[in-house]
């Protein structure tokens, strides 16, 4: 496995945080600039994906994607969105990062 393909797949989750938080600030397309963040994130956090998957198993590039995206779109939601944070919700974003962690090491 190529080192360069983690760090694509490293960059179409921080790009999957992006996306989901523009859909959250684009109001439905009214919002211009988020609307065009949100498609830029998009197109690039699924070509890094799908490079990332060129050489890495399948199964891990997508459930890390989903997880760093998850967990980034959770920790953007509680520091600027008001989203709830209580200790189940923390635990269960831990858990998810723990999920991550385990897939990439094994």
């Amino acid at each position: 496995m190529n080192t360069i393909h983690w760090i694509y797949l490293f960059l179409a989750g921080f790009l999957e945080i992006g996306f989901t938080t523009s859909m959250k600030l684009m109001d439905g397309h009214k919002n211009i600039p988020w609307s065009i963040a949100f498609y830029v994130c998009v197109i690039l956090s699924f070509g890094f994906l799908q490079e990332a998957a060129k050489s890495l198993p399948l199964g891990t590039a997508y459930a890390v994607w989903t997880g760093i995206g998850a967990a980034g779109t959770f920790i953007v939601g509680v520091l600027f969105f008001n989203d709830p944070s209580i200790l189940l919700r923390w635990l269960g974003v831990s858990l998810i990062i723990l999920g991550v962690v385990f897939l990439k090491v094994a």
